[in-house]
């Protein structure tokens, strides 16, 4: 899951209401677009079929409208099927350690890890310690994602874990380069169904923490408080223009809507900030599809410890491909910050 020499793929962000695809090509003059697309995904029921069905078919739409020339794709996968934990370890034989991570998994992972798949990676450290990081996914929840990609006709090449991607975006677009070597930004993805906060830790390793809460739950406060159907609230909260004048009751319903929120982005900063050799985030950079309604950002900043900004990764990366346009990277550039960290991997 971690290291690879380079070629370029197609970074594929399935979610649970768009799929959003890019690919990256990188120069010495930084990345540039090459191929980019977002489709919805048709609503369906809860079955798993057709949900798998439905998402394959905006995979497809996605590969026909984005002008790509490669059928790699790069996945990633979140959520309480997917665990990423640090370990420190004695010094042992290279041929011990993968027996030790597997034991380490098995005690702090909250599912059958013979059910999943399991990796880790090194982190440099002292001749007294060995750190690093594993990560754990049950293979139902892999296999789903890349038969979903195989329908499609694309071949999922590798599959990361969506924290470690915004990660890998953030390390890739960082709007603030910080040579110190402490982590002093965030990246906190904002999703339908989930959102993931990601921070570098100063030891190199990455704290990665997915919250339940996110936009459908605030869609149904709002429609809950107004006695509105959800679909209606998203439609004005997220389709309005972008001149147009906010309604004071639902900025306020919508202020309101975020205390959950608020609490645990709020709880997991100050964790993250009491763990030994940790260094306080100043800054959330506030990036996914929720991202992009109007005023949220600004509510959030009104609440969280930490500033919070909205995040466009792609902002200042040139589009070579006349399937998309500068002005549609720059208006969804924060809803394909998954997506991009997911492009910058390479096979």
């Amino acid at each position: 899951m971690f290291k690879f020499e380079r070629k370029d793929v197609l970074g594929l962000d399935i979610g649970s209401s768009q799929v959003k695809l890019i690919q990256l090509r990188k120069s010495h003059t930084g990345y540039a677009v090459t191929a980019a697309a977002v489709s919805e995904i048709r609503p369906g029921t809860a079955d798993d079929t057709n949900a798998g069905a439905a998402a394959t078919d905006a995979i497809r739409q996605c590969l026909s409208s984005s002008g790509a020339e490669t059928n790699f794709v790069v996945c990633g996968v979140s959520g309480p099927e997917v665990a990423v934990r640090s370990f420190s370890f004695p010094p042992m034989p290279a041929g011990e350690l993968a027996a030790a991570v597997d034991l380490e998994a098995r005690q702090v992972c909250p599912f059958s890890i013979d059910e999943s798949a399991v990796d880790y990676q090194l982190v440099p450290e002292d001749e007294q310690c060995m750190r690093g990081v594993l990560v754990a996914a049950t293979k139902k929840l892999l296999n789903r994602k890349t038969n979903m990609v195989k329908d499609a006709s694309l071949k999922c090449v590798l599959m990361d874990v969506e924290g470690l991607a915004l990660l890998n975006c953030l390390e890739a677009f960082s709007p603030e380069q910080n040579n110190s070597g402490h982590a002093r930004l965030a990246a906190l993805n904002v999703g339908n169904t989930r959102t993931t906060l990601a921070i570098k830790g100063d030891n190199g390793l990455p704290f990665i923490r997915d919250i339940s809460y996110a936009g459908n739950h605030i869609l149904k406060y709002i429609a809950d408080h107004h006695n509105m159907d959800i679909e209606e609230v998203r439609n004005i909260l997220c389709c309005c223009a972008p001149d147009a004048q906010a309604d004071p009751a639902m900025e306020q319903t919508l202020s309101d809507s975020l205390h959950r929120l608020v609490i645990d982005v709020n709880e997991t900063l100050r964790y993250y900030a009491a763990q030994e050799r940790s260094t306080s985030v100043d800054t959330v950079l506030v990036c996914g599809g929720f991202a992009l309604v109007k005023n949220f950002v600004e509510l959030l900043n009104e609440q969280l410890t930490a500033e919070a900004v909205l995040w466009n990764p792609l902002e200042n990366v040139t589009c070579k491909t006349k399937y998309v346009s500068q002005e549609i990277i720059a208006r969804n550039g924060p809803a394909m910050a998954l997506a991009a960290g997911l492009a910058v991997r390479s096979i």
